[in-house]
This record gives C-alpha cells, sequence and structure tokens, in this order.
C-alpha cells in the first residue's frame, strides 16, 4: 500500500478522521440536545463551560456545530453511497452487455443527465418550505445525481469489455455477473473512490446551500443551518462572531480535507498506472 502514500492524500485523510473521529465521539458527552432553544442565557461569550459561547436563541454554539457536522457527513455519506451503487451498476452493465439494453438505459442516463437538480431542490424546497428534512434532500440528490457517473463507469466498461483477459472469462463459461464483479469492477474501483468522496463533498455543500437561504429543515443542526441562524439573527452585527465564523472555518476545512483526499487518491491510483 506504499503506492498510496503522498502528501495531499495524508493532509486529506487527516482532516477528515479529525471531523469524522470528532463527530462520533463527542456528541456522547453532549450536556442536552444543541437543538433545543433557550437551553442556555443567550449570547454569552466563550469560556471554559461554553467553548465557542451561546447564540442568541439559547443554544451552546460548539455543540450546535458538533451534531452539525455529524449530521452533514451522514448525509454526504448515505449520499455517497446510494450514488456510487446506483452509478456502478448501471454503468458497468451498460458498458458490458451493450446491445438494445446499452441504448436504453443510455437514454436513461442522458435523460437524468439534462434534469438540472439545484431548480428542482430550490423548487421542493419553497413548496414545503421547512419540512424537508436534510434525509429528503439527499434522497433527490441521489435520484437524480446518479447518471455522471453512470456515464464515465460504462465508456470505461466499454473500453474493458473487448480485451483478452474478458474474452477468456467469457469463453471459460463465467457468467455476466462475475465478469462483471471479478474482472472489470478492479478496474473502475479506483474511480469509484475518488467519484465517492467528490459526491459526498457535492452532497454536503447542496444541502448548505439549501440550509443557508431556508428551504431545508433548519430546526435539525447541520452546516448549513447554522449560518442560517446566524445571519437571520444578524450575528456579526451583535459581535456573536463565533456564531457564524466557527461553521464556515469547519466546512472550509471539512471541504479541504473532501478536496486533497479526493484528488491524493486520484494521483495514487495514476502513479500506479504509470500515467503520473
Amino acid at each position: 500500500m506504499l503506492w498510496l502514500l503522498n502528501a495531499r492524500l495524508a493532509i486529506g485523510l487527516s482532516l477528515i478522521t479529525i471531523f469524522i473521529v470528532g463527530s462520533i465521539v463527542l456528541p456522547f458527552f453532549s450536556p442536552a440536545d444543541p437543538s433545543l432553544q433557550a437551553t442556555y442565557l443567550k449570547n454569552m461569550p466563550m469560556s471554559g463551560e461554553h467553548l465557542l459561547g451561546t447564540n442568541a436563541i439559547g443554544q451552546d454554539i460548539f455543540w450546535f456545530l458538533v451534531f452539525a457536522i455529524r449530521n452533514s457527513l451522514i448525509l454526504g455519506v448515505l449520499v455517497g453511497v446510494g450514488v456510487t451503487i446506483i452509478s456502478t451498476a448501471v454503468g458497468l452493465s451498460a458498458g458490458y452487455i451493450g446491445g438494445n439494453y446499452e441504448r436504453v438505459v443510455m437514454l436513461v442516463v442522458d435523460s437524468f443527465i439534462t434534469i438540472p437538480l439545484l431548480p428542482i431542490l430550490i423548487i421542493l424546497g419553497a413548496v414545503i418550505r421547512g419540512n424537508s428534512s436534510f434525509l429528503t434532500v439527499g434522497l433527490i440528490i441521489v435520484v437524480f445525481g446518479w447518471a455522471w457517473g453512470a456515464r464515465t463507469i460504462r465508456s470505461m466498461a466499454l473500453s474493458l469489455r473487448e480485451r483478452e483477459f474478458i474474452n477468456m472469462a467469457r469463453f471459460s463459461g463465467a457468467n455476466t455477473f462475475n465478469i462483471l464483479t471479478r474482472e472489470i469492477f478492479p478496474y473502475v474501483s479506483a474511480y469509484m473512490v475518488v467519484g465517492f468522496i467528490n459526491t459526498i463533498l457535492f452532497a454536503v455543500n447542496t444541502e448548505a446551500t439549501l440550509a443557508v437561504i431556508g428551504l431545508s429543515k433548519v430546526e435539525v443542526p447541520t452546516l448549513g443551518s447554522i449560518i442560517f441562524w446566524a445571519l437571520n439573527y444578524n450575528a456579526l452585527f451583535t459581535g456573536n462572531y463565533p456564531w457564524l465564523v466557527a461553521p464556515i472555518v469547519a466546512s472550509i476545512l471539512l471541504f479541504l480535507g473532501l478536496f486533497l483526499t479526493s484528488t491524493g487518491f486520484n494521483a495514487a491510483f495514476a502513479n500506479k498506472r504509470g500515467v503520473a
């Protein structure tokens, strides 16, 4: 596994590990549900009891941020798993089987690619304003976000299906499922890892965008909802800087970790193939 080592990947994985471990372990030590309002005195400064102080609605900013990171990561991972499974299954089968099956599948894929995701999410959020949970947003991203990955994996399967080792497997009696899983899948796994990480980044960013403009269920702690409340209560003008600055810094570090991990894996796999 030494071929995986590079500075970009090491930094990215370190950042992500800190976020994951923190979001898993720290919630067990939370003294109260951070989403409940009026739990503490309002606008208290940073202290040993309240590391980032409290906000204008009586919530501990630090614990709200911890739960926000956890929920955003859960959303990103769930969306990433869903998109990766669908795009891989559709892309591999279409690329290898070919024929009428491929033409029908690619017609569906191209139809989903032409559908703009963000306007759909904005319209849905406006229709059911305040009731569209972040999991609902995640489901919509999965439904409309798998097509690009499927097209890319299909093109990779097309280039592999006529190679000699695939013909040998076919002539040896291997069925379609075995060829897809044992022969072709290992060659697309590197792209899947990178695509999975990029999907997490896209899902977290999309939910945060919708929450900031109030089109997601902002009562649930997410990176977007904490920024929404800070802007809604004019945190900067009231001097409560940690309320707005902390989630922005956390978002930047999380996105940086995901980006460095994605590009680090991509560089490592390219180096292994001898093209970098």
